[in-house]
């Protein structure tokens, strides 16, 4: 199969002496003829900013839903994963570093009809653009969300939530569902281990809640850097803020890349849990074999929602999506 052809980029600003300013997303980069973008996904070819990855995939896989990891949209069902190279991130603890800080990683040719095309031959409820960071792949995400929305698959985003105001604007009418990384409350955190900015998160979230995306948020719990009480009630905080039930998952870190702090020990996530709950319905932690956060009860009544064992989930909602034991209908899509 060959790659689709590549359209003029988006949100770019030719300026003089040739160079290309990037309005993607807030690391505002000033690219000169030849370079590319921290990123890895942008680059000034003579003067215009070109994707550097749209027709070209880097993993495809149908997974379970769950993975995502998404609780509480189509539970039970798989979905068409697909990723590029690249993050405008740079996490040292980024436990897909092989894949999101490798510009070099091998990638083959695919089309948005190719990728609609397989996601309706395996059964798929959609398409997620996973595993490195879809907002920088963004004209190819834009245009297969387009395709597969005229095909009735459903748009799914795993992603950082580092993009500016104009180009989320143009994108989220185009999404579904989205699990967003909230990597911590502390925009010192965020610069140092991230090399970004808490605030763009933040207002990011608070567009997709605004929009109807179905939006799940992650938090990575690190030992020693976002795992005291004060920054887990912070994050309690603001999810409870958002103004409708927003599904947390906490998840077990494990060393990888640049950071080597020890894993993340199976109390302090029941603690985070424990903590999250005192003022969240629905919290779940990931990661981490064990009960504790695993299965989606009902608030009201405590009947199981949702039975899960790995990844894998089977309903227990009725068809309208309400508890089959009191008949409460829950925050769930089906």
């Amino acid at each position: 199969m060959t790659a689709a052809a590549a359209p003029p980029a988006a949100w770019w600003r030719p300026q003089a002496n040739g160079q290309a300013a990037c309005d993607l997303c807030p690391v505002g980069c000033r690219l000169r003829v030849g370079q590319v973008g921290p990123c890895g996904t942008r680059a000034n070819h003579g003067g215009a900013m070109v994707p550097l990855h749209y027709g070209r995939i880097a993993a495809l896989a149908l997974d379970p839903i769950e993975k995502k990891p998404l609780y509480h949209f189509h539970p039970g069902r798989d979905i068409l994963s697909v990723a590029a190279p690249g993050c405008n991130l740079h996490c040292a603890f980024c436990q897909n570093w092989n894949l999101s800080q490798r510009h070099d990683a091998s990638t083959r040719p695919a089309t948005p009809a190719h990728l609609v095309d397989a996601a309706l031959a395996d059964g798929s409820v959609g398409l997620a653009f996973t595993y490195s960071e879809p907002l920088v792949w963004f004209e190819f995400v834009r245009d297969a969300a387009l395709a597969a929305r005229a095909a009735g698959l459903k748009v799914v985003l795993v992603t950082n939530g580092y993009l500016n105001p104009g180009p989320l604007a143009e994108l989220l009418p185009l999404v579904d569902a989205a699990n967003i990384d909230l990597k911590a409350m502390d925009d010192r955190f965020y610069r140092r281990v991230c090399r970004a900015r808490l605030q763009p998160v933040l207002d990011a979230i608070t567009r997709f809640v605004a929009a109807g995306v179905h939006v799940e948020l992650t938090n990575l719990v690190i030992p020693g850097h976002n795992d005291d009480d004060a920054s887990l009630q912070a994050l309690v905080d603001f999810v409870a803020g958002l103004g409708r039930p927003v599904p947390l998952h906490f998840s077990a870190y494990h060393p990888a890349w640049k950071l080597q702090a020890p894993a993340t020990p199976r109390a302090t996530l029941e603690r985070a849990h424990d903590l999250a709950r005192q003022r969240l319905d629905w919290v779940y932690l990931g990661n981490i074999v064990g009960a504790t956060g695993r299965d989606s009860r009902c608030p009201g009544c405590e009947a199981v929602l949702v039975d899960r064992a790995g990844y894998r989930g089977v309903s227990r909602l009725t068809p309208q999506g309400a508890c089959p034991a009191c008949g409460v209908v829950q925050p769930f899509v089906m």
